[in-house]
Order: C-alpha cells, then sequence, then structure tokens
C-alpha cells in the first residue's frame, strides 16, 4: 500500500503527549533528553506536567510536537526494525510539522531539528507581540473565493490566506481589523461560517516579516542533506529534494501560505492510498478525509496506536510475501 507519512503542526499539542510512550519505550527518552539538552530546557517536564499556557508558547509547542513525531519515528526504527523508507513513499508535515518531515528524512539531524525550532518559535512569537495580527478559519467557500474576500477586506491592511487546510476550511491572517472586517464578509461570499481562532499571532503572514529574516540567518549555518524520501513542501505543494531549494522554501514558508489541500491531492495523484499521521493529535487525518475520502487514514500518537500499525504492516508484509 503506497503511504506518505504526515507530520502535525501547531494546535494538535496537549498535556501529557509523550508520557505513554516513554513509559513503554527506552528510545524516547533518549529523543526527549535529546530535545532538552538542545533547548537548554526541560520541555519534557512542560509536555507532560503543563501547565497548559506554557506548552501553548508557540517557542514551546513548536519543538514538543517534533519530539513526540520522531521518538515514534526512533521507536519505529531501533525498537522494530523499520526505516521510514520501508514505511512511505513521501513526507509531509503541516507548518512546524515540515521540520520534523525533514528530521524523519534525515536530511535535518534532531539536533538541528530542535535548534531551529527553538529559533523559529521565538521569532515568531516576538512578531506577534509587536503587531496586532489575528487568524480565522473561514468554513465552506474555496481558496479562490477566500482570496477574493481578503482582497476585500484588506483596504490596504495585510489579510491573506495562511492555511488551505482542505475542501472547505482556509485559514486567514493578518491585521486584527482586517481579519474582523472578513469574518463580517464572509457570509456575503458564500461561507457557511467564520470563526477567529485562539492563537497568539498571525502566522503565516507578512507581519512575520521579521521572523522570516531570522530564520534565513539561522538556516545560513545549517547543512541540509538530501532527504532519504521525497518530501511535500508546504509553500509549493510539490515535490523537493535538493537541499538548498529546501531551504528556501523552509524560509519562504514563515509568511508564506501552507498548502495542504494541494499537497493531499499530490498525494492523490501520486497513487497514495494511506497517510499516517505520526505524533500528537488526528488534525491532519480529519484534514485527508474531508479533501481526499478514498485516501485511509492512520493516527499514531501513543504505545496503543503504535502497536496497532505495526500490525497492519506486518499483515501486509505477509500478504506480500504470499503474493
Amino acid at each position: 500500500m503506497k503511504t506518505a507519512l504526515i507530520f502535525p503542526g501547531q494546535g494538535s499539542q496537549v498535556v501529557g503527549m509523550g508520557r505513554d510512550l516513554q513509559q513503554n519505550f527506552p528510545q524516547v527518552k533518549r529523543v526527549f533528553e535529546e530535545v532538552n539538552e538542545a533547548l537548554k530546557l526541560d520541555l519534557t517536564k512542560i509536555m507532560f506536567e503543563g501547565p497548559v499556557e506554557e506548552l501553548t508558547k508557540t517557542e514551546n509547542t513548536q519543538p514538543a510536537l517534533m519530539a513526540v513525531s520522531i521518538a515514534i519515528v526512533r521507536v519505529l526504527k531501533e525498537e522494530f526494525g523499520y526505516n521510514i523508507a520501508d514505511l512511505c513513499s513521501y513526507v509531509a508535515g503541516h507548518s512546524l510539522g515540515e521540520y520534523s518531515a525533514l528530521c524523519a528524512a534525515e536530511a535535518l539531524t534532531l539536533e538541528q531539528t530542535a535548534y531551529l525550532l527553538k529559533v523559529r518559535g521565538a521569532a515568531m512569537s516576538r512578531c506577534a507581540a509587536k503587531s496586532e495580527g489575528a487568524m480565522a478559519a473561514i468554513l465552506g467557500l474555496d481558496t479562490k473565493s477566500v482570496e477574493q474576500l481578503t482582497k476585500k477586506a484588506g483596504e490596504g491592511e495585510i489579510c491573506q490566506v495562511a492555511n488551505d487546510n482542505s475542501v472547505g476550511q482556509v485559514v486567514i491572517s493578518g491585521q486584527r481589523s482586517a481579519i474582523s472586517r472578513a469574518t463580517s464578509l464572509a457570509k456575503e461570499f458564500g461561507a457557511k461560517r467564520a470563526i477567529i481562532l485562539p492563537v497568539g499571532g498571525a502566522f503565516h503572514s507578512e507581519l512575520m516579516a521579521d521572523a522570516k529574516q531570522e530564520m534565513k540567518e539561522a538556516l545560513a549555518d545549517i547543512q541540509i542533506k538530501k532527504p532519504i524520501i521525497p518530501l511535500i513542501a508546504n509553500v509549493t505543494a510539490d515535490f523537493v529534494e535538493d537541499p538548498s531549494k529546501i531551504k528556501d522554501l523552509l524560509i519562504e514558508q514563515i509568511t508564506g501560505s501552507v498548502k495542504w489541500r494541494e499537497s493531499l491531492l499530490l498525494m492523490q495523484k501520486s497513487s497514495v492510498e494511506q497517510t499516517v499521521e505520526i505524533g500528537s493529535g488526528k488534525v491532519l487525518c480529519g484534514l485527508v478525509s474531508k479533501t481526499c475520502p478514498d485516501i485511509k487514514t492512520v493516527s499514531v500518537q501513543d504505545s496503543q496506536d503504535l502497536k496497532s500499525y505495526l500490525s497492519t504492516i506486518e499483515l501486509s508484509c505477509k500478504k506480500a510475501k504470499i503474493l
């Protein structure tokens, strides 16, 4: 079965994530300790105990979600002998999940990934603190209609598509006043609902320009390797393997739109039959089901999920041998 591994982004965090995995697999503790060391912070304690306000700080959420995802990848490899190349044909991640995908595909080391997400999260937090930014989910409209909505609502202010998440779900980002106008106008454009999101800033918008510059500087000293599995990049919704191009796209991603719906459609076009969401939550499984209902979705976020997933892999291997 042709499979893509997908990695969650901000919003999938929950206090207690990763604890069950650490209790069952020694590899997980080693991953968490390595991330703690890279950050010079006891992130594991925040992940396991909270408080939720501390975990949801962007600079903590981003490396925490990555740590859980990579811990699962490490367990699959070291405990059960499944390299990522055995498990999938493609990788992709939503926003910060793109860094998890690159780490899983061995383009970045765990230490590099933790460092980059620490820089990324802190830079985005600083941008959010100094700008009156907001984000909103527009439900029931296609992307072109939402783009027309943002154009009308902008009135000279920043108002743009941040995440094209799935059929019927597009997130916009920009200056608070412009986003407020957009939500008021949404029903005129045919939207079912427009919901202001409880986020700390206008992510994936031009209000993150300073963070984009900081990431450019941080990435300048990072050596990215060619991923062992092709990555589908957020800002192009296309395959990318060239390290210099990957670096450029990671920089662009800070202010650019996450083309997740288009990425899923590319998977479908490329004969992907199954996506496996690796890490906390099931947000991406829901987006896959809305956009490509024929693609099977699997979520792996704890030890029970891991056992269930392994049983399906082993069954597939047996069938392949019989055939």
